[in-house]
């Protein structure tokens, strides 16, 4: 009996110190699947290698949630979306077989772009930061703006002298999405910010721009004739287009409500 009583405080002074280890270490997956074992009969029957493996995987999944949330809030999406949630039975032109292309990421890792038109309502932004987040699910560091909203606060870094080290924020970016761009068209600063951005990442990184005006219509929106050149000429050729038509989302799910 008393050995037994022995045993079992070597056995829990030795169980305390490994969760005080993986605490030190900061091998917090490891450690909560440890401390639930220690409560449970999970482990039995595993051998040595399976155990270790069995934790590890635990520390594995734990630091890729953990780095999957930090992407998600560092991408500042407005909306919460999902690639799975897109509903495909409101008719708008949209092809699910075009969307679980691009749900691949390929187009990242090639560089290219997605234009997302259409008229208010119609999902566009849902869309895009459906994309966002299937990007960040999967490590890739993304940045969601209003483009306005961006051009306005680049605008005002340029008069500080902090223009560089917003840009370089953006650069960092593997995917860039701007949300709603040429709702308004652009002043002079707008133009040449928008073009080192696009500059910067042609060809290497990606960007995602949703509009209301089409494609065709760009040109006239950025103003002048030489820059929208320039623009155009990186962002269009290779670019994946979704053109969305129809009646507003937004309209539609209010009549079923």
């Amino acid at each position: 009996m008393t050995s037994n009583n022995k045993t079992n405080r070597t056995v829990g002074k030795n169980m305390d110190r490994i969760m005080e280890l993986l605490s030190k270490l900061r091998f917090y997956g490891m450690l909560e699947t440890y401390r639930n074992d220690c409560r449970t009969t999970s482990s039995d029957g595993m051998t040595n290698d399976e155990f270790l493996k069995w934790l590890l995987e635990s520390e594995y999944d734990y630091r890729r949630n953990v780095s999957i949330e930090r992407l998600i809030r560092s991408a500042n999406f407005r909306y919460k979306a999902y690639m799975e949630k897109i509903d495909y039975t409101i008719k708008r032109n949209l092809d699910r077989n075009q969307l679980e292309r691009l749900a691949s990421l390929d187009f990242i890792r090639d560089g290219q772009n997605i234009f997302i038109t259409g008229s208010s309502g119609t999902g566009k932004s849902y869309i895009a930061s459906a994309i966002g987040y299937e990007a960040c699910k999967n490590g890739v560091r993304t940045l969601y703006s209003n483009a306005s909203k961006l051009m306005g606060q680049l605008k005002m870094a340029k008069n500080k002298g902090t223009i560089e080290t917003e840009m370089k924020k953006i650069e960092k970016c593997s995917l860039l999405i701007l949300d709603d761009l040429f709702l308004i068209g652009l002043d002079a600063r707008e133009r040449s910010i928008l073009m080192e951005i696009i500059e910067d990442r042609h060809g290497l990184k990606s960007i995602i721009i949703t509009s209301q005006l089409p494609v065709e219509s760009w040109y006239d929106a950025i103003g002048d004739p030489t820059v929208a050149d320039a623009i155009l000429d990186r962002i269009v050729h290779t670019a994946h287009k979704i053109e969305l038509t129809e009646d507003s989302v937004r309209k539609i799910n209010a009549k079923k409500k």
